[in-house]
């Protein structure tokens, strides 16, 4: 479906560039990088709220981890899949809600569904928080 990560993360960008995407009108950033990692896109929600993304094609558990991980910064994480790989990541529901870590998936066609929301937390580093929304409001990594 999708060629490779970069692929899909462009046809994921182009969804949320929809005002009438599912988390509503967003700035987003890619590759935010920190201590611990590199997330594949922050967004920023009229809300104020910072959404990581971690996309794979088809290693959800790495994902997972990934997502979980960026939990430290962000105030809802997200692990995007294919289609195909989501359905089978699905069956592991108590890995996804142990971590308060939400599931999606984008389809050929550039739908996006949500399996599982991700669960509103706060951070447990504001001011790297801070930091994501500089880097995806004013371009400041």
């Amino acid at each position: 479906m999708f060629e490779n990560e970069e692929t899909m993360v462009c046809s994921f960008v182009e969804y949320l560039a929809q005002i009438s995407n599912l988390w509503g009108k967003v700035r987003v950033g890619t590759e935010f990088f920190y201590q611990r990692g590199r997330t594949d896109l922050v967004a920023v929600s009229d809300e104020g709220n910072v959404i990581a993304f971690e996309a794979k094609l088809n290693k959800w558990k790495i994902a997972l981890h990934q997502a979980y991980r960026n939990r430290c910064f962000a105030d809802l994480s997200y692990v995007i899949l294919p289609e195909k790989q989501a359905l089978i990541a699905s069956r592991y529901e108590g890995e996804f809600i142990k971590r308060g870590v939400g599931l999606c998936y984008i389809s050929g066609n550039n739908k996006v569904s949500i399996i599982y929301d991700a669960e509103l937390s706060v951070p447990l580093q504001p001011w790297l928080r801070d930091r994501a929304l500089l880097y995806v409001c004013e371009g400041v990594n």
